[in-house]
């Protein structure tokens, strides 16, 4: 039975670690929290039987971990740009490392930027990958209460990356990467 449950957490484990960084904003923060959320989960005396239940339960755990985590240090830390640096792929041209350099730095601060709450339905839907009746049920609100959440998150967020974006280039004669390319024919 112990077994199974730490396959059941093994098999979480990425979709954790991704709401935890998006929640904390730091990678060190978000795997105090993974572990943590792991930490309770092996040790709980009862968790949920089906794998739906149980994964919701995991997230709500790691949910409050972050909340706690939030309350205590009341201050996010942003991401250090050389720890993103050093995921970028070997194999790629300098400027398409490049160009996922700024893509992953703008959208990190732009995420850390909205609300916690905005912050934390992105991270549930779109990088934990939750359906909206689970992120419902997780949060306890209605289903349509997830939607119009994560409508306006996005929303938010797509501003913030957009107003990201024009402050880089507002006042300079630099052009956005893909702008100076298509001038230079490519």
């Amino acid at each position: 039975m112990a077994q199974a449950r730490r396959r059941r957490i093994e098999d979480e484990l990425k979709g954790l670690f991704g709401f935890a960084l998006a929640l904390s904003g730091d990678r060190g923060q978000a795997e105090e929290l993974v572990q943590e959320t792991v930490l309770q989960a092996l040790s709980a005396r009862q968790v949920p039987d089906s794998a739906g239940a149980f994964r919701a339960w995991l997230f709500r755990q790691l949910r409050s971990a972050a909340g706690e985590a939030r309350r205590a240090s009341r201050h996010m830390t942003p991401t250090e740009p050389e720890k993103l640096a050093e995921r970028i792929d070997g194999t790629q041209s300098l400027a398409a490392a490049g160009d996922a350099l700024a893509d992953v730095l703008t959208l990190r601060a732009a995420l850390a930027r909205l609300k916690p709450a905005q912050r934390e339905i992105v991270a549930l839907v779109d990088i934990a990958g939750f359906r909206y009746a689970e992120v419902a049920e997780l949060l306890g609100v209605p289903v349509g209460t997830v939607m119009s959440r994560v409508c306006r998150a996005r929303a938010a967020l797509a501003q913030e990356v957009a107003g990201s974006v024009a402050e880089r280039v507002a006042g300079t004669n630099v052009l956005p990467l893909a702008a100076a390319r298509a001038g230079r024919g490519g």
